[in-house]
């Protein structure tokens, strides 16, 4: 069995505020969403939106906490202009920019977004791996897939 993340679940303060906020950026809303959780399809992974405190009792954790939680969801795109047309759709969506895209130290072109929640992500062109045109699925090189 192939480690793969299947869904990415966000803990958000508002539902509807943040189901719109990706609906806006592309990801289709699924019949599966119900009023307390939102499922949104993506090309290889769902992103699911649970509210911040009924998540964090899920998993028995301290819902509390700010600021970098270590962690960056990315988007990775054909292109340096394919990322700068997306960071600007999320910037108007309500996306916070925290780094407008430049050419970084690894050789690729990237920026960073924060969601509604402040939750990060990473909007990147890496020229050093294979992108399947369809689906946007990476493959590194040196693995079988």
């Amino acid at each position: 069995m192939t480690a793969n993340v299947s869904i990415v679940t966000l803990g958000v303060e508002d539902l509807t505020t943040s189901t719109s906020f990706y609906e806006k950026l592309g990801w289709a809303n699924s019949s599966a969403s119900q009023e307390s959780v939102t499922f949104l399809q993506g090309h290889s992974v769902i992103l699911g939106l649970y509210g911040r405190n009924a998540l964090a009792e899920d998993a028995g954790v301290d819902p509390t906490g700010s600021g970098f939680r270590g962690v960056a969801l990315a988007i990775n795109l054909p292109d340096r202009q394919a990322v700068d047309g997306f960071f600007a759709l999320a910037v108007s969506c309500g996306a916070d920019a925290t780094k407008q895209p430049q050419e970084v130290f690894w050789g690729g072109y990237s920026g960073y977004f924060a969601d509604p929640d402040g939750h990060l992500w990473e909007v990147a062109h890496n020229p050093f791996v294979k992108m399947d045109p369809q689906t946007s699925q990476l493959t590194l090189e040196g693995t079988d897939k």
